[in-house]
């Protein structure tokens, strides 16, 4: 079983590997087997969680032997009545005569169906909330009815903070499979839980306020590392949220003209730039695949061929398997063919009338028999249609760095101090960058005399200004160097705890930060700072950016000039081309912050 099945010295696992099987649930195909999964706690109590299959009996009970010694068992959780799960409970008892049973009230009703006994004189039945303790560690359980039977509880370890969570989380293949996680976790829960997702939903709620370091299924691996993946994609699929943007074909065709008209589709929604194109021949492939590629993609199309006025069965199977797991929230197209008369188009739709919204294409596609000039202008007006959202992506799209100054900037006015005299500059790229701790980056330009300074003493004060900043704060602190220029006169200026400059108008706040990393980007450093010191001056609202431009910055006056000028300071470069690597020479702004006369 390997290292991936460990769980710690006092939790063990115990279950089995099915390498023989080839049908799970006699429906679907498990190439790679699947695990039938048992876990034993060692505490001062023993206690096993669920059973395994009736073909394993004798190395199930073995493992658990193995890891006993000369222990006995108390207690047998039983999560789910599944007979993969719960077979071998009468067998469990033989050997552990005075073990006693938990479970829910309706697991052991059903226990009574199974085996002629609900073992009233052993039992433990636990509800909501309801907890058991071993000693060292304390199990609390939680109801998870229709996830994806009625009877079904899960089992939160508080010592440890495990989840064992019966067949959610579960997932085909046995363990050392080497299929990712993520699809046969897909199909597994969209064949078999995929129609309760409310139900699901109310489990996710429940656990969403539990402390959980691991998860132990059923089936599948422990997962034991970026449980988020695993708790989003159960988010995803229970609430019937496509995972990915794309697009499903699947066809069922007779003589091959159906399956012509969904390969034409394909290569044009490909060669449209539509993400995830992926084409599924309904008679030659693993329809539970299909079902599941359909809930991961947004859209889906269904090509059939008519059939005795009906539809060819492959896609009616398919359909059915849809409705049963209530398929929603999806854009669908439909493609019809018939010789006399196509009548599938009424046909799927009549059997999706049950699956809540669902956005038909405008355009449908009808074949007579085979392809000609009329339905092929319609498949292209169909692979329009899927496709316009990234055809308009690919049009607008163009080398504009005007859209950089749509980005949020604040204008804050950066103050340090050299050892002799204080100094100030202009800068539009503050952003906190962590709140535990508490973590902001600063990014200066290095022919700024104030990227000098911290480098030089790892400090600054960042005064944010607000609304009521004049131009003249601008030009003091942006157009002219600290080398040459006194920008503080005043002998009394306020000061922070660091004995920096805090500007004593036209800010409503100020931090003081504390660099403790800089990273060289080139023309510009950025600097990691801590939070040192910071204080609320008033709530007048913060200056961005655009707010600079449109209200404080006087008008440029381009009369009779030729070339680009610079948004923040007006300095104009003469020229038709303009340098990318242009650096205004007053306010120290890129090639961004220009625009053409």
């Amino acid at each position: 079983m390997g290292d991936s099945m460990y769980i710690n010295e006092k939790i063990k696992y115990v279950g089995v590997f099915d390498k023989k099987i080839d049908l799970f649930e006699g429906q679907y195909p498990v190439e790679d087997g699947i695990s039938y999964n048992s876990y034993l706690i060692l505490d001062e109590k023993v206690c096993v969680l669920d059973t395994v299959d009736k073909e394993f009996t004798s190395e199930w009970l073995a493992n658990i032997e193995k890891e006993l010694g000369e222990r006995s068992v108390d207690y047998l959780i039983i999560h789910h009545m599944e007979p993969d799960h719960s077979a071998n409970i009468i067998n469990f008892i033989n050997k552990y005569p005075n073990v006693t049973i938990v479970a829910s009230s309706k697991a052991f009703t059903m226990m009574k169906n199974f085996f002629g006994n609900d073992f009233v004189n052993q039992r433990i039945v636990v509800g909501e909330g309801d907890k058991l303790s071993l000693g060292h560690h304390e199990l609390m359980f939680i109801t998870a009815p229709m996830v994806h039977w009625p009877e079904v509880i899960v089992t939160y370890d508080l010592t440890d903070k495990i989840l064992f969570s019966a067949d959610a989380f579960g997932r085909f293949g046995a363990l050392d499979s080497l299929e990712e996680w993520d699809k046969e976790a897909r199909r597994y829960y969209i064949g078999i839980v995929g129609k309760y997702g409310t139900q699901v939903q109310s489990l996710l709620k429940k656990i969403s306020k539990l402390d959980i370091n691991m998860i132990c299924p059923l089936h599948g691996p422990i997962l034991n590392n970026n449980l988020s993946h695993y708790l989003n994609l159960y988010d995803k699929w229970s609430s019937y949220t496509p995972e990915e943007d794309g697009v499903v074909l699947a066809y069922a065709s007779i003589y091959g003209n159906t399956k012509e008209a969904v390969m034409k589709l394909a290569s044009i929604l490909k060669n449209a730039n539509h993400p995830n194109v992926v084409v599924y021949d309904l008679a030659r492939v693993d329809v539970s695949m299909v079902v599941a590629e359909a809930f991961r993609y947004s859209k889906l199309v269904l090509a059939s061929s008519t059939y005795n006025m009906d539809i060819f069965p492959h896609m009616k199977e398919f359909i059915n398997h849809l409705t049963e797991r209530n398929f929603q929230n999806r854009t669908v197209a439909l493609i019809e063919n018939g010789s006399w008369s196509p009548n599938a188009i009424k046909v799927m739709k009549e059997m999706l009338a049950g699956c809540k919204n669902l956005k038909y294409t405008q355009t449908s596609v009808k074949i007579l028999s085979s392809l000609n000039d009329d339905s092929y202008l319609a498949l292209e007006n169909l692979a329009k249609e899927l496709s316009q959202d990234y055809v308009k992506k690919e049009v607008v799209f163009k080398n504009d760095l005007k859209a950089l100054s749509n980005v949020g900037y604040g204008l804050y006015v950066i103050t340090t101090n050299d050892g002799v005299k204080d100094n100030g500059t202009i800068v539009n790229a503050v952003t906190q960058v962590t709140n535990s701790p508490n973590r902001f980056a600063v990014t200066i330009n290095k022919n700024s005399y104030s990227h000098d300074i911290i480098v030089k003493t790892n400090k600054m004060n960042v005064n944010c200004l607000n609304i009521d900043a004049p131009f003249s704060v601008f030009e003091l602190f942006g157009f002219h160097s600290g080398k040459d220029t006194d920008k503080f006169k005043n002998p009394n200026q306020l000061r922070s705890t660091n004995n920096l400059v805090v500007l004593d108008e036209y800010i409503n706040s100020y931090i003081s930060l504390e660099v403790i990393q800089s990273i060289d980007l080139g023309t510009h450093t950025m600097f990691i700072c801590n939070v040192v010191e910071a204080s609320v001056i008033n709530d007048i609202l913060s200056i961005s950016y655009n707010y600079y431009l449109n209200n404080v910055k006087p008008k440029n006056d381009t009369s009779g000039k030729n070339g680009y000028v610079c948004k923040v300071c007006g300095w104009i470069y003469e020229g038709e081309e303009l340098p990318s690597d242009i650096i205004c020479p007053l306010c120290n702004h890129g090639a961004s912050d220009f625009e053409k006369i």
